[in-house]
């Protein structure tokens, strides 16, 4: 048999070998970012030198932003997108479900109302509404209402029946695609429960359909509101031609169109809040957690200023 020879441990531990060296990371340097920055800064600054320069009274702005004509503008242009955005939406569904209808009728007359109204602008479409009169002298419903087309016809209606009429041919299209953006078996599950077809529109698609159609309608809404100035063809009294009229009182023509695009600034950013949400709102079924509100989120950088570092405040 052999000896086996037992080793005693060292009295010195071994050297551990040395490792690798830690790297330097460098971060590569986008000079062309610097560069277009200072452009555009550069052509910011030279913009604002250009209109501070210019021959502007900047003190009329402010001196009519609330004025009594101004203020009665803004509330007519508010009116008439509000009232215009009802029509839309209420036919813009209704011509959705007719395009999605089995009957070849109500589809094809669904199909031709989208056709005419998208394929012609709205500027024509008001001015055609404004001298309908040509074609009908009078407007007669029996009992009920009898008088002259130019005594019927105000430059309000005019204005309503225009844009709200052309808006249901795009509202049509985007219910359209919400509608068959839910899941045919959805409808199917209503029937086998005894649905009828009405009900599960209202009690089932819809609601899922929501999600779908609130974004590009709010776009709508927004596109709806800037629209509206187009009304001052038909002689309506909205916010573009309320600052026409302040103009030629006042004389001061290119300021009155920066205190009209200031108001639809205000009113546009005031719509895009109440659209964010609510697709925030119709979000919830879609999302295990909806983002933070604004106001959410400046409450929670605000409690992280005043926390130390390191710990929970």
């Amino acid at each position: 048999m052999t000896d086996i020879k037992k080793t005693e441990p060292a009295d010195t531990p071994p050297v551990p070998s040395a490792g690798p060296e830690a790297i330097t990371a460098i971060p590569v340097r986008h000079y062309g970012r610097y560069v277009s920055a200072v452009v555009t800064l550069g052509l910011l600054a030279s913009l604002v030198y250009a209109f501070a320069q210019a021959d502007i009274n900047w003190k009329a702005i402010p001196d009519y932003f609330f004025d009594d004509q101004i203020l009665e503008g803004v509330k007519n242009t508010v009116i008439i997108t509000v009232l215009a955005m009802i029509i839309g939406v209420v036919l813009g569904i209704v011509l959705a479900v007719m395009r999605l209808s089995k009957n070849p009728v109500t589809s094809a007359i669904a199909w031709g109302y989208i056709w005419f109204f998208r394929g012609t602008p709205v500027y024509v479409q008001l001015l055609v509404w404004f001298n309908l009169g040509i074609v009908f002298e009078y407007i007669n419903l029996g009992p009920i209402y009898k008088d002259e087309w130019s005594s019927f016809m105000t430059p309000f209606l005019c204005a309503l029946l225009g844009l709200g009429l052309n808006e249901a041919a795009y509202m049509a299209e985007i219910c359209r695609a919400g509608l068959q953006s839910v899941d045919e078996g959805q409808t199917e599950a209503a029937h086998a429960l005894g649905m009828s077809h009405g009900k599960t529109l209202r009690r089932i698609v819809v609601p899922q359909a929501m999600r779908v159609i609130v974004p590009p309608t709010g776009n709508e809404v927004i596109n709806m509101l800037k629209t509206s100035s187009l009304a001052v063809a038909v002689q309506y009294t909205e916010l573009l031609r309320s600052t026409q009229n302040v103009s030629q009182t006042s004389g001061a023509t290119v300021e009155m169109l920066f205190l009209a695009a200031a108001w639809y600034m205000i009113l546009t950013s005031l719509l895009s809040i109440g659209q964010y949400y609510l697709e925030r709102y119709y979000a919830r079924g879609s999302s295990r957690s909806l983002p933070d509100t604004p106001f959410q989120r400046i409450r929670a950088n605000m409690l992280s200023l005043g926390r130390p570092k390191g710990g929970a405040a």
